[in-house]
């Protein structure tokens, strides 16, 4: 295994603290499975508020996760999808998502 320096866990931080917000990971999660409304995000993340979403949908933006698109209809739609960025974030998350699934099971059967 790889040794991970002092400047490669000062790199990660940032990226695991913004992940590790309430929600960020859900709400990428859902954007990742096709959700691109507002509106489609609440309905699949359980228990996450509108206001909620409006804030973590800001920080997930300008961490350049996440891009805001106008479309302009009447009325107006806004859209929201990863960027190549974010997309590249799911990927290296799935891992950290199959270790958690694997302990959970390991902790249930023993």
């Amino acid at each position: 295994m790889e040794l991970i320096d002092d400047e490669m866990c000062r790199r990660i931080n940032p990226v695991m603290e913004l992940v590790g917000q309430r929600w960020a990971s859900s709400i990428l999660l859902a954007l990742g499975r096709g959700a691109t409304r507002f509106t489609q995000v609440t309905a699949t993340v359980e228990g996450l508020s509108d206001r909620m979403l409006a804030k973590r949908l800001k920080e997930l933006q300008h961490a350049g996760l996440v891009e805001r698109t106008i479309v302009p209809t009447t009325p107006v739609q806004v859209r929201y999808t990863l960027t190549e960025r974010g997309r590249s974030l799911i990927v290296a998350m799935q891992p950290l998502m199959r270790w958690t699934h694997a302990d959970a099971v390991e902790r249930a059967a023993g």
